[in-house]
Protein backbone atom coordinates (compact mmCIF):
# COMPACT_ATOMS: atom_id res chain seq x y z
CA UNK A 1 0.00 0.00 0.00
CA UNK A 2 1.30 3.51 -0.93
CA UNK A 3 2.35 5.67 1.59
CA UNK A 4 0.68 9.25 1.55
CA UNK A 5 3.10 12.07 1.63
CA UNK A 6 3.78 15.03 4.40
CA UNK A 7 6.08 17.38 2.44
CA UNK A 8 7.10 20.43 4.28
CA UNK A 9 7.95 23.25 2.18
CA UNK A 10 10.74 25.82 4.39
CA UNK A 11 12.82 28.36 3.17
CA UNK A 12 13.04 32.08 3.56
CA UNK A 13 10.75 34.50 2.71
CA UNK A 14 10.13 35.57 -0.71
CA UNK A 15 12.22 32.19 -2.14
CA UNK A 16 9.28 31.23 -3.49
CA UNK A 17 8.22 27.89 -1.48
CA UNK A 18 4.32 29.12 -1.68
CA UNK A 19 4.78 29.05 -5.11
CA UNK A 20 6.27 25.86 -6.08
CA UNK A 21 3.73 24.03 -3.54
CA UNK A 22 0.64 25.43 -5.30
CA UNK A 23 2.48 23.79 -8.43
CA UNK A 24 3.07 20.72 -7.00
CA UNK A 25 -0.45 20.70 -5.29
CA UNK A 26 -1.87 21.65 -8.88
CA UNK A 27 -0.48 18.50 -10.44
CA UNK A 28 -0.81 15.84 -7.89
CA UNK A 29 -4.04 16.78 -6.18
CA UNK A 30 -2.52 17.02 -3.22
CA UNK A 31 -3.81 19.03 -0.03
CA UNK A 32 -2.24 22.72 0.33
CA UNK A 33 -1.49 24.49 3.40
CA UNK A 34 0.20 27.43 3.94
CA UNK A 35 0.54 28.68 7.86
CA UNK A 36 -0.07 31.94 6.66
CA UNK A 37 -3.75 31.45 5.13
CA UNK A 38 -4.52 29.22 8.15
CA UNK A 39 -3.36 31.78 10.79
CA UNK A 40 -4.44 34.91 9.37
CA UNK A 41 -7.72 35.58 10.80
CA UNK A 42 -7.06 34.71 14.53
CA UNK A 43 -3.36 36.39 14.35
CA UNK A 44 -5.33 39.64 12.97
CA UNK A 45 -7.73 39.73 15.73
CA UNK A 46 -5.18 38.67 18.39
CA UNK A 47 -2.63 41.90 17.28
CA UNK A 48 -5.51 44.07 17.25
CA UNK A 49 -7.15 43.37 20.41
CA UNK A 50 -3.01 43.50 22.30
CA UNK A 51 -2.93 47.46 19.82
CA UNK A 52 -0.61 45.89 17.50
CA UNK A 53 -0.15 45.96 13.82
CA UNK A 54 -2.78 42.93 12.65
CA UNK A 55 -0.46 42.77 8.88
CA UNK A 56 2.51 42.05 11.14
CA UNK A 57 4.01 38.54 10.88
CA UNK A 58 7.49 38.96 12.16
CA UNK A 59 8.31 41.29 15.04
CA UNK A 60 8.86 39.53 18.27
CA UNK A 61 5.52 40.53 19.95
CA UNK A 62 3.68 38.72 16.97
CA UNK A 63 6.18 35.46 17.70
CA UNK A 64 4.90 35.59 21.34
CA UNK A 65 1.56 35.95 20.54
CA UNK A 66 1.08 33.77 17.83
CA UNK A 67 3.66 31.81 16.50
CA UNK A 68 2.79 28.22 18.34
CA UNK A 69 -0.66 28.86 18.03
CA UNK A 70 0.20 29.00 13.90
CA UNK A 71 1.91 26.08 13.90
CA UNK A 72 -0.69 24.09 16.05
CA UNK A 73 -3.48 25.24 13.80
CA UNK A 74 -1.35 24.09 10.20
CA UNK A 75 -0.26 20.87 11.96
CA UNK A 76 -3.92 19.42 13.10
CA UNK A 77 -5.19 20.37 9.47
CA UNK A 78 -2.18 18.71 7.78
CA UNK A 79 -2.50 15.53 9.80
CA UNK A 80 -5.99 15.02 9.56
CA UNK A 81 -5.19 14.86 6.02
CA UNK A 82 -2.45 12.27 6.38
CA UNK A 83 -4.82 10.09 8.39
CA UNK A 84 -7.51 10.16 5.33
CA UNK A 85 -4.63 9.15 3.30
CA UNK A 86 -4.14 12.52 1.71
CA UNK A 87 -0.64 13.73 0.36
CA UNK A 88 -0.58 16.97 2.11
CA UNK A 89 2.27 19.92 1.58
CA UNK A 90 2.59 22.48 4.36
CA UNK A 91 4.06 25.60 3.32
CA UNK A 92 5.74 27.39 6.62
CA UNK A 93 9.03 28.74 8.05
CA UNK A 94 9.21 25.79 10.73
CA UNK A 95 12.78 26.72 11.82
CA UNK A 96 12.39 25.80 15.90
CA UNK A 97 10.27 22.18 14.56
CA UNK A 98 13.07 21.12 11.97
CA UNK A 99 16.18 21.73 14.85
CA UNK A 100 14.21 19.56 17.03
CA UNK A 101 15.14 15.83 16.33
CA UNK A 102 11.79 14.31 17.68
CA UNK A 103 9.33 16.91 16.76
CA UNK A 104 8.22 15.17 13.65
CA UNK A 105 7.68 11.68 15.19
CA UNK A 106 5.97 13.44 17.61
CA UNK A 107 3.44 14.98 15.67
CA UNK A 108 2.68 11.74 13.74
CA UNK A 109 2.16 10.34 17.12
CA UNK A 110 -0.76 12.03 17.87
CA UNK A 111 -2.38 10.12 14.42
CA UNK A 112 -0.91 6.82 15.51
CA UNK A 113 1.58 7.70 12.87
CA UNK A 114 5.36 7.24 12.13
CA UNK A 115 7.79 7.57 9.78
CA UNK A 116 8.15 4.22 8.98
CA UNK A 117 4.04 4.47 7.57
CA UNK A 118 4.08 8.64 6.57
CA UNK A 119 6.25 9.33 3.44
CA UNK A 120 7.78 12.79 4.93
CA UNK A 121 9.85 14.97 2.81
CA UNK A 122 11.39 18.43 2.75
CA UNK A 123 11.56 20.90 -0.08
CA UNK A 124 14.08 23.93 1.39
CA UNK A 125 13.65 26.57 -1.15
CA UNK A 126 16.33 29.04 -1.07
CA UNK A 127 18.05 31.75 -3.75
CA UNK A 128 21.63 32.35 -4.12
CA UNK A 129 22.19 35.69 -2.29
CA UNK A 130 20.45 38.46 -0.10
CA UNK A 131 20.03 40.82 -2.08
CA UNK A 132 17.83 38.62 -4.56
CA UNK A 133 15.69 37.94 -1.23
CA UNK A 134 15.32 41.55 -1.18
CA UNK A 135 14.15 42.43 -4.92
CA UNK A 136 11.52 39.84 -4.21
CA UNK A 137 9.85 40.57 -1.23
CA UNK A 138 10.05 44.21 -2.32
CA UNK A 139 8.32 43.24 -5.73
CA UNK A 140 5.18 41.38 -4.17
CA UNK A 141 4.27 44.56 -2.39
CA UNK A 142 2.76 42.66 0.74
CA UNK A 143 1.71 44.84 3.99
CA UNK A 144 3.11 41.27 5.64
CA UNK A 145 6.63 42.49 4.39
CA UNK A 146 6.81 46.13 5.87
CA UNK A 147 8.11 45.19 9.59
CA UNK A 148 11.30 42.64 7.66
CA UNK A 149 11.65 45.66 5.39
CA UNK A 150 11.72 48.32 7.78
CA UNK A 151 13.89 45.91 10.23
CA UNK A 152 16.08 44.46 7.45
CA UNK A 153 19.21 43.83 9.93
CA UNK A 154 17.34 41.80 12.18
CA UNK A 155 15.41 40.13 9.28
CA UNK A 156 18.27 38.76 7.32
CA UNK A 157 19.54 36.14 9.67
CA UNK A 158 16.19 33.89 9.16
CA UNK A 159 16.97 33.40 5.47
CA UNK A 160 20.06 31.74 6.28
CA UNK A 161 19.45 27.82 5.23
CA UNK A 162 18.77 25.39 8.07
CA UNK A 163 19.72 22.13 8.69
CA UNK A 164 16.99 19.84 9.10
CA UNK A 165 17.60 17.78 11.94
CA UNK A 166 14.54 15.34 11.56
CA UNK A 167 15.62 11.38 11.60
CA UNK A 168 14.38 11.30 7.53
CA UNK A 169 16.87 9.44 4.89
CA UNK A 170 18.80 12.10 2.72
CA UNK A 171 16.74 11.62 -0.51
CA UNK A 172 14.04 12.54 1.38
CA UNK A 173 15.38 16.65 1.85
CA UNK A 174 15.86 18.64 -0.82
CA UNK A 175 17.37 21.85 -0.99
CA UNK A 176 16.09 23.43 -4.43
CA UNK A 177 17.97 27.01 -5.81
CA UNK A 178 14.79 29.08 -6.81
CA UNK A 179 16.78 31.80 -7.78
CA UNK A 180 16.41 31.57 -11.42
CA UNK A 181 13.96 33.76 -13.66
CA UNK A 182 12.30 30.50 -14.82
CA UNK A 183 10.29 28.74 -12.00
CA UNK A 184 10.53 25.72 -14.36
CA UNK A 185 14.05 24.86 -13.54
CA UNK A 186 13.65 24.74 -9.97
CA UNK A 187 9.73 23.07 -10.58
CA UNK A 188 11.42 20.07 -12.38
CA UNK A 189 13.56 19.40 -9.45
CA UNK A 190 11.06 19.41 -7.04
CA UNK A 191 9.02 17.16 -8.76
CA UNK A 192 11.98 14.48 -9.40
CA UNK A 193 12.97 14.95 -5.18
CA UNK A 194 9.16 14.88 -4.03
CA UNK A 195 7.69 12.68 -6.30
CA UNK A 196 10.57 10.86 -7.75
Amino acid sequence: MRKSKLIFFLGGAGSGKTTLAKALSRKYKAAFLDMDILLRPAAEAIMTLQGLDPSDRDSPEYKRLCRDLGYRITMDAALDNVQLGVDTLVVGPFTKETGTPDWIEQELARIGRSLDNTDVRVAYVYLQNEALYRQRITARQSPLDEWKLANWDAFRSSLDRKRVAWPLPTESIAYIDNSSDDPAIAFAELERRMYE
